[in-house]
C-alpha cells in the first residue's frame, strides 16, 4: 500500500512534539507538519479546509457538527484544556464584585463560539448562578458564520477586545490571551485566586475543560476507513512520551525546577491521570460541552456526543 503524504496542522506543545518531530509515526503515512497557533490553524482548517489532519475548536466543532456541515471528524485525543476561571477579565470601575454582577453588563469575547467562552458561560450558569442571557455580549468575529442566538443579546464589537476594555468600551472580557495592562490601573481578573477556584471546581465536577481535538478532514475519513485509529493511536503514543518526560528527575525536561513534585501532585489530584483521552473517560465532559452549546442558543438542541468523532476510535482508550 502506498504512503499517503499528509499534512498536520497543530500546536507545538509537550503532547504534540513527538509526532511533529517524528519520534512517532502515523503507520502508512508521511507526514508534512505544519506548527501553528490556533487562530490561524482553526480559521484555515474551517473556512478552506487547508490541513488533511487538523487540531480544532470544540466549540466550533460542536456548531457545524450539530448543524451537519462539519468539514473535520473528531478524534478524541485534547492537545489543549485549559481551566478558565483565570479567563474572566473586568474593569474595577464597573461595580463588578463577583459574578452574578456580569448581569447587564457589556462582555466582550474574541468569538461567541470560542471554546473558552463557551466554558466560561457554562460554569457561570450552572455554578454561579448567573443569567447568562442578561449578559451583553459583543463579538470581535466568528471563524463561521453562526445563526443569531435566540434571546441573546449578541451583537459585532468592531474592534480588538483587549481595546476595547482598556479603553473602557465593555465591562469585562472573556479570553484565552491575558489582555495588556492586566493588574495595571483598572484592568483585573473576575478571580484573583484563579487558582483556588479551579481546583474547587474541578473536585466538585472532575472536569478538566476541553478546548481542542484532533481531527481527520472527513473525506479522507471515508476513503481511508482504517486512518482515523492509527492517528488516534499516534496521538496516544505522544502523550504517554509527554507524561512520563514530566516525571523524569535524572536531567529535567522542562525548566522548573520542583516540574516532578508538581506533576505528581497534580496527576495525584487529578485521579492519577492529569490528561485524560479517549472517548469513554470523557464523555460526561463533552456531554456538558453540547449542553451548554445548546443553552447558549449555538446548536438548536444537545446530541450525542458520539456524534463528534469517527465511529471506529470510540472504543480506543
Amino acid at each position: 500500500m502506498a504512503r499517503l503524504t499528509l499534512t498536520l496542522a497543530c500546536t507545538a506543545s509537550d503532547r504534540t512534539r513527538p509526532i511533529l518531530d517524528g519520534r512517532v509515526s502515523i503507520p502508512g503515512v508521511e507526514l508534512i507538519p505544519l506548527p501553528g497557533e490556533p487562530e490561524d490553524i482553526f480559521r484555515r482548517a474551517l473556512r478552506d479546509r487547508a490541513f488533511a489532519i487538523s487540531e480544532l475548536s470544540m466549540g466550533s466543532h460542536i456548531v457545524t457538527t450539530a448543524r451537519g456541515d462539519a468539514p473535520y471528524v473528531g478524534l478524541p485525543v485534547f492537545p489543549s484544556r485549559a481551566f478558565r476561571h483565570s479567563a474572566v477579565y473586568i474593569r474595577t470601575d464597573r461595580g463588578i464584585r463577583g459574578p452574578k454582577d456580569l448581569e447587564g453588563k457589556l462582555v466582550a469575547v474574541p468569538e461567541f463560539q470560542q471554546t473558552a467562552a463557551l466554558w466560561v458561560r457554562g460554569i457561570l450558569r450552572e455554578h454561579y448562578g448567573v443569567d447568562t442571557r442578561a449578559i451583553r455580549w459583543r463579538s470581535a468575529g466568528e471563524r463561521v458564520a453562526i445563526a443569531p442566538p435566540p434571546g441573546h443579546d449578541l451583537a459585532p464589537l468592531g474592534e480588538a477586545p483587549e481595546a476595547a476594555l482598556a479603553a473602557g468600551r465593555v465591562d469585562a472580557l472573556i479570553a484565552p490571551r491575558a489582555p495588556a495592562g492586566l493588574g495595571q490601573g483598572v484592568i483585573a481578573r473576575l478571580w484573583p485566586d484563579y487558582a483556588i477556584e479551579e481546583r474547587a471546581w474541578h473536585a466538585r465536577t472532575g472536569f478538566f475543560p476541553i478546548m481542542h481535538c484532533i481531527a481527520l478532514r472527513r473525506d479522507l475519513a471515508e476513503a481511508h476507513p482504517w486512518l482515523p485509529v492509527e492517528i488516534y493511536r499516534a496521538f496516544a503514543r505522544a502523550r504517554a512520551i509527554a507524561l512520563e518526560e514530566l516525571s523524569l528527575i535524572n536531567v529535567l525536561r522542562i525548566s522548573l525546577p520542583w516540574g516532578p513534585a508538581a506533576f505528581a501532585e497534580q496527576a495525584a489530584a487529578m485521579g492519577g491521570d492529569p490528561w485524560p483521552i479517549g472517548f469513554a473517560r470523557n464523555r460526561e465532559e463533552l456531554s456538558a460541552m453540547i449542553r451548554f452549546a445548546a443553552s447558549d442558543g449555538l446548536i438548536a438542541a444537545p446530541f450525542a456526543p458520539e456524534e463528534l468523532f469517527h465511529p471506529s476510535v470510540l472504543a480506543e482508550g
